[in-house]
Parts: structure tokens; sequence; C-alpha cells
């Protein structure tokens, strides 16, 4: 008899909180994991940005050519499995030169983007905790900067840097810290107002601090979720001006200066421009279709 009550005590004994918290985050895991396989459309896109940070990272692996390298003899070859993007004039390899120019599109989208999220963060906190006056001139500053188009603004900034990717990173994200600005200023009024923000100063605790322990941390969530939107309207900025001239120059590896250097030969040898502008566009709609999911996350 006594064995048995001490079999069941011991069967209804709970389990160690350590395993029990292992447990869930296993259970977590592998919900998160079966979400995911449930929308193939989001798993290829994971695929085709891993693929391109792999091409970003390290070039080398995925094309064994340099994409400097040219052999006249192979001018205008076809895409081949030799060259799955067929050689431009030069008989330079453009699969090539496709990998190698991730490196520079995605750096300066990178750049960009930083610029952005952190300067646009830094204006909507000031704008939106000190209100008044100060709130109303940032504001009016910022509509004037969102009432030109940001290609426009980009072009304009670049032009008075000078022509280089570094510059149009630069130029892409001044223009789009008016974004991050706003969205930043409307999450800091909400979090001003809550209990919590207001409880803290009665205690008498600094408002440096409570902007830094309660205000910024409560407010960044719809400026990160902007930032992963942002990501892909940056890689097409960039890659506009590099397009249009306002990049790198000849020879180097730059996307939007790939497709501009075939645009001369669409009519007879169209992969130059086609392919890498393929690649260029299914990176950007991975991108967003990423960040997509990732606001869908944060509104559940």
């Amino acid at each position: 008899m006594t064995i048995e009550l001490t079999r069941e005590r011991g069967a209804q004994t709970p389990a160690p909180p350590a395993a029990a918290a292992r447990s869930v985050r296993r259970a977590a895991r592998g919900a998160a994991i079966g979400d995911l396989l449930r929308q193939p459309v989001l798993v290829a896109a994971w695929i085709v940005v891993a693929v391109a940070v792999g091409w970003a990272i390290a070039p080398g692996l995925f094309a064994p050519a340099g994409p400097y390298d040219g052999d006249p003899a192979l001018s205008f070859a076809p895409p081949s499995l030799d060259h799955p993007f067929g050689t431009d004039r030069l008989g330079r390899d453009m699969f090539a030169r496709t990998v190698f120019g991730a490196g520079t599109t995605l750096t300066a989208t990178l750049l960009a983007v930083l610029i952005a999220f952190g300067i646009g963060t830094l204006v909507g906190l000031v704008s939106g905790w000190l209100g008044g006056v100060v709130d109303t001139v940032v504001m009016r500053v910022i509509d004037v900067f969102l009432a030109i188009p940001s290609l426009l603004l980009a072009m304009v900034i670049v032009s008075v840097l000078g022509y280089s990717t570094h510059n149009i990173a630069i130029a892409v994200g001044i223009s789009s810290i008016a974004s991050f600005a706003r969205v930043m200023r409307a999450e800091v009024i909400g979090v001003v107002g809550r209990d919590y923000v207001r409880a803290a100063l009665g205690l008498g605790v600094s408002r440096f601090r409570v902007v830094v322990s309660h205000v910024l941390p409560n407010s960044l969530s719809s400026v990160i979720g902007l930032a992963a939107l942002e990501v892909g309207t940056a890689i097409l900025a960039v890659a506009s001006l590099g397009f249009l001239g306002y990049g790198a120059p000849p020879p180097e590896p730059e996307w939007g200066l790939l497709v501009a250097e075939g645009r001369d030969y669409l009519a007879v040898h169209p992969w130059l421009s086609i392919l890498p502008g393929i690649a260029l566009a299914l990176v950007v709609i991975a991108t967003h279709r990423i960040s997509t999911s990732f606001r869908k996350d944060h509104r559940r």
C-alpha cells in the first residue's frame, strides 16, 4: 500500500522548472517552424535573401571567376553551363559580376538603412518627447522632406557629395529619415501618455532615465518594422541611382550599373540586363515579403 501511494505521488510530481522551460521552448520552436513551412512563398523569400547575403559575404564560393577577368574570344557568349548569365562585350562572366556586385549593393543598402534608422529615430524621439515649439518646427521640416520625392532628393544629395556608392548610401539614408522620424514621433506621443511613464515622473525619476528606460524601448517596435520594410526600398533606390550613373564608375560590379551597361544591347544580347535585373528584383521582392510577415506578427 505504501509503495503504491509513493508511485502515485511520484507520478503527480511536477517537472523541474528548467525541464518545463526547455519543453516550452521546444514547443515554441516547433510551432514557429511549422508556421514557416506552411508558407512556401515565405520560405522561398528567406532562401533568396540567404543566397544574396552569401554572395555579399563570400562571393568567391559562388563564382570562381573574377568580376574583372575577361576573355575577348568569349565576347557576348550566351548563357550556358559555364557562364549561367552569359558574358559581356569584354568576355567577362556576368554571373560572377552579379555575385560580386551583391556586396557593393547590399553594403550600401545596410548603410542607408542604418543612417535613416539612427537619425530618424533620434529626431522623432526628441520631437515627440519635448513637444511644443520644438515638435512644431521639427514636423514642418519633416513635412518638407516628405513633400520631395525620395529618389529626387537622393539625386540632389549625391550631386552635392559626389558620385560614389558610399555617397549613394548616405543620400538614400538621408532621404528616408523623414519616414522614420514621423513613425517614431507618433509612437513616442502614445507612450508618453501611459500610466507607467507618468508614475515614473511622479516618483522623481529623471527625465533622461524615463526616456531611456521606458519611452525609447516601448516605441521602437514599429520603427524596427519600418526598417525591415525599408531594406527592399533602399536596395531599389541604390540600384536605381547606380543605373542612372550616380554610383560606382565602370568596371565596378554594382547591380544598377550592370543593368545599365547592358541596355544598349537589349535587342541582340538581352541577357546582359535581364538576368542581373531578375536577380535584383527577386531580392527586393523577397525582402518585402519577409518584412510583411514581420509586420503581421507584430500586429498579432
